[in-house]
């Protein structure tokens, strides 16, 4: 019992309501991609962090994900046949469609020795570590996994030979292969454990980068750091031809990978590490292309490049998070000076290359999209459902009335800056643009289509040549504000992009936050300046500010409740409700700038993110922080899904946008306030999946107890006090069906007079036996007919009747009001009247006694009177005190029976009582609620 509790406490806490689920956006990193087939179709399979992806070459579409992070990042990745061996660290994990099936360590004795380069091929493993230690592994008798450690080869030393660039398997080489150092090219018999050949290719003192072989015997091509690329011939240990010179800058580029053509054509391709694809014609001794800008410099450039086995097709990836594969056309002619078309994109996935800064979900009709910009100035839109249907938005605008010049110039320009603040609306989605954002130092805003996934036409100023650094876009699609940094806002119609309208509230201070409820009555603004300006945007009209203590440095708007939230620079949220221009709520918790915050749904919650690494939920109703996670990468933004299923956050480090799954919308969540030490420290959430919940696990999974008291939560009771007049808990229907009773028979009954039914046939008619039995089972009440055995009331009641007694009819109904009278306690009698159907309650009323003596009406008169002075179901007793009246008001006001009149007099006199008490509570709540909401 001792060991459980102690492996309990070890475990980390997690979040009550948020559950890492998975990363999105990630496609590729800086470690080159494996390559291998299953007959004719190729998979190609790239590392992000600690997990690989593997995706059909033939659709770049998402096949599968490793199931389970690595211990370490990823280093190196090989495919052969059904299995992927990815190895991080000193050791190699074996996966099948993702599941690990085994694991295997490499026998280095030199600290912090790592896996450099891996290659499968026949029966051997072969893994060559950082230090130079070559280990070969075999597969067992009766195995198809390598994992029997066949023997270590230390005869490379990286200290005299400079660092291992590459190992490759020659095409004929009998279980040899080749090492390739920044110096030296060793050739060693795995099978023999022994190093055949060393040789210093003459490279005319450039170190060798990169390797690889030909579809020729014994020639190899060898990539040089400073971007030459020579051919190599490994029998005669001599370089063939001269030097190509794949770098064309006038700073060398390294030769990050090498491929042959295989389909035909005698074409070498070189990846570089400023991110361009040389491409050389052996035969001719020519360069073919040069195909820029295939990855960023900035990341490392090309990571690795190969030609797919006979096709000319070329794929790459690098570490700007992009996957590509460019195609070549057929040749125009097959004459020797045939001209050869340049590469073109074919497909490609890809990501942000850098962190996001800046996202927004559309609406609830496409809450599977998300609208993402980085620092690396692209501007994404991802899937939630499909990776496939990521797309980056162009930024090329349209072309200026048919003038091939200017969409030329356009397509050649650098892109955009970096965008800083997104606004969008699907309500005008493929009429007008219907996104606004600003970007870095620019002094107006560019509006974007998402439906052509491209920059608009429109660049919108700001009104005082401020720099633009907030915008907002109207719910109906039709305006776009734009705030200043000068304090200015410029309303903009987004179809023609003219300004309508201006706005000069915050005085030379920036305008930090804007938004526009949903029916385009109130516009809200805040700034620098710490005002919060109210005004009406249909009528153009300002309607008051409010100043706050410090400046305001980002607000969010809940149209749902009018409420906003705006971040202060003294670390506080602020809650303010728009109608009555009133702070309602004031959090405090955070301990640095907060950069980012948004509404729940429901408008419940605010979640927030801080640089000081936390993401708190703050429970609006009660204003105390409910929930906390200790984040190990800061976030900088935060964002609810529209229907509060999924929550996004951005991180600083990362290019990946982290979705959580929001456990509270299967379970409830504790309101209790959650102090700082009682966080909860989660790793974020990877593309694996690992250690996160999916959605269905979420709904499955027990909430926990100590996240879940009872006793915290209220349980709601009928009537809270017997001092307050309660109304009836039932449904509003049943009050409303008494009140119309009339009016619904009315309507209920039958236009037509009914027809008399047609002559039964004589296979349908009954007998007079069966008759008689059926009348008599629904005497007893669906019980068939027994004889009294004891004398007692068993059997038919037309039979045994009891001796002077004269209610063996009567209802329950009667029945109670009668026991209730005789015993002077109705409230059993009441239980049954108020649980009672609208139609029992109008057939008992109208059913009750009408002639002298008047017994059965006083009663009921008197039920009533002690159900008013109960204070419960106070609308339900008047509407069955009219009932009650319309039905017997002539007997009342006609009897003569004292005990009758009596009882109606206490009836009135009880209600007239109940209805000044009401006038007084109401108007004294209308008081509260004005105080409240004037202070």
């Amino acid at each position: 019992m001792d060991k459980r509790q102690k492996t309990q406490a070890a475990q980390p806490k997690r979040s009550r309501i948020f559950s890492p689920f998975r990363a999105l956006g990630m496609v590729s990193d800086h470690v080159p991609f494996a390559c291998g087939s299953l007959g004719g179709t190729f998979y190609l399979v790239t590392s992000v962090g600690r997990s690989f992806q593997i995706y059909d070459a033939a659709t770049l579409h998402l096949l599968f994900v490793s199931q389970k992070q690595t211990p370490s990042r990823i280093l190196a990745l090989a495919a052969h046949f059904h299995y992927v061996y990815a190895g991080y660290g000193d050791k190699i994990g074996i996966y099948r469609r993702g599941r690990q099936e085994a694991e295997i360590s490499l026998n280095t004795t030199t600290p912090g020795a790592t896996v450099a380069h891996i290659l499968v091929f026949g029966d051997y493993l072969a893994a060559l570590a950082s230090d130079g230690t070559l280990d070969v592994f075999k597969k067992p008798a009766g195995s198809k996994l390598h994992t029997e450690h066949y023997t270590t080869i230390t005869s490379i030393n990286p200290e005299f030979d400079g660092p291992v660039v590459g190992l490759l398997h020659p095409p004929t080489y009998l279980n040899k292969v080749v090492v390739a150092t920044a110096h030296s090219l060793y050739i060693v018999n795995l099978r023999t454990a022994k190093v055949v050949y060393k040789s210093q290719p003459a490279l005319d003192g450039e170190q060798i980068s990169c390797i690889e072989h030909a579809p020729a015997l014994d020639i190899m091509a060898i990539g040089t750091s400073t971007g030459g690329v020579y051919i190599y011939n490994l029998r005669t240990a001599k370089i063939m031809g001269r030097r190509i010179t794949a770098s064309v800058k006038d700073v060398s580029a390294r030769v990050a990978a090498l491929s042959f053509r295989t389909d035909g054509s005698h074409h070498l391709v070189a990846g570089l590490s400023t991110g361009e694809l040389y491409f050389h014609d052996l035969e001719k001794n020519l360069r073919v292309h040069l195909y820029k800008n295939c990855h960023a410099e900035s990341s490392g450039g090309v990571a690795n490049v190969q030609f797919l086995n006979g096709q000319p097709i070329v794929v790459t990836n690098g570490g700007d998070n992009q996957l590509k594969e460019l195609v070549f056309d057929p040749p125009l002619s097959s004459t020797n000076t045939a001209v050869i078309s340049p590469p073109r994109h074919l497909r490609s996935r890809g990501g942000h290359s850098a962190a996001p800064v800046a996202f927004v979900f559309p609406n609830e009709d496409k809450s599977h999209f998300i609208y993402s910009a980085s620092k690396d100035q692209t501007f994404w839109s991802f899937s939630m459902r499909k990776d496939a249907q990521a797309q980056e938005l162009s930024q090329r605008p349209p072309k200026n009335g048919g003038d091939r010049k200017a969409g030329l110039v356009a397509s050649m320009r650098e892109k955009f800056p970096v965008i800083t603040n997104i606004s969008m609306s699907v309500a005008r989605e493929g009429q007008w643009e219907n996104m606004l954002t600003t970007h870095k130092d620019e002094a107006f805003a560019r509006t974007w289509n998402s439906q052509h996934k491209r920059v608009g036409r429109h660049s919108l100023p700001t009104v005082d040549g401020g720099i633009a650094k907030s915008v907002c876009v109207s719910q109906c699609g039709n305006f776009g504000l734009v705030g200043s940094s000068e304090g200015g806002i410029g309303v903009y119609n987004l179809q023609s992009g003219l300004l309508r309208r201006k706005y000069m509230l915050h005085k030379k201070k920036a305008v930090t936050g804007l938004a526009i409820d949903g029916m385009n009555r109130k516009m809200v603004s805040c700034g620098l300046d710490g005002i919060v300006g109210f005004y009406n945007f249909s009528d153009s009209k300002y309607l008051g500010k409010l100043q706050l203590d410090e400046p305001i440095t980002d607000m969010i708007y809940h149209k749902g409740s009018d409420l906003v939230a705006c971040a202060l620079d003294d670390l506080s949220i602020v809650v303010i409700d728009v109608v009555t221009q009133k702070v309602v709520r004031i959090l405090y918790g955070h301990t640095n700038r907060i950069t980012g915050m948004d509404f729940s749904p429901d408008g419940r919650w605010i979640v927030s993110v801080s640089l000081d690494g936390t993401l708190r939920t703050w429970d609006l109703p009660t204003g105390g922080c409910i929930d906390g996670i200790r984040l190990p990468s800061v976030a900088t933004k935060v964002k609810f899904s529209p229907i509060g299923d999924f929550l996004a956050t951005s991180h600083v480090s990362g290019n990946g946008i982290s979705l959580w799954t929001n456990r509270a919308q299967f379970h409830p969540v504790s309101t209790r306030h959650v102090e700082e030490e009682d966080f909860s420290t989660v790793l974020l959430p990877n593309v694996s999946g690992d250690g996160g919940l999916t959605m269905l696990e979420g709904a499955l999974d027990a909430p926990d107890s100590e996240d879940i008291d009872l006793d915290q939560f209220y349980q709601s009771v009928d009537q809270i006090s017997e001092d307050l007049l309660t109304l009836a808990v039932g449904p509003r229907t049943k009050y409303q069906t008494i009140l119309h009773l009339d009016t619904i028979k009315k309507r209920n009954k039958p236009k037509e007079a009914v027809k008399k039914p047609t002559q039964t046939p004589f296979f349908m008619a009954l007998s007079g036996e069966s008759v008689g039995d059926r009348a008599i089972v629904a005497e007893n009440g669906g019980a068939s007919i027994q004889k009294p055995s004891n004398g007692d009331d068993e059997g038919s009641r037309l039979l045994n009747l009891k001796n002077g007694d004269q209610h063996n009819f009567e209802s329950k109904f009667t029945r109670l009001l009668r026991e209730a009278a005789t015993a002077g306690d109705y409230s059993a009698f009441l239980e049954f009247l108020v649980n009672a159907t609208p139609a029992t309650i109008d057939l008992e009323i109208r059913a009750l006694n009408a002639f002298p003596p008047l017994t059965e009406t006083t009663n009921f008169a008197r039920a009533l009177a002690a159900g008013l002075r109960s204070n419960a179901n106070f609308d339900l007793y008047q509407a069955i005190i009219g009932l009650f009246l319309k039905q017997h008001g002539d007997v009342i006001n006609g009897t003569a029976e004292e005990e009758l009149r009596e009882a109606i007099a206490a009836l009135e006199e009880e209600n007239a009582e109940q209805e000044k008490k009401l006038d007084l509570l109401v108007k004294y709540c209308s008081g509260v609620l004005d105080f409240v909401s004037t202070i």
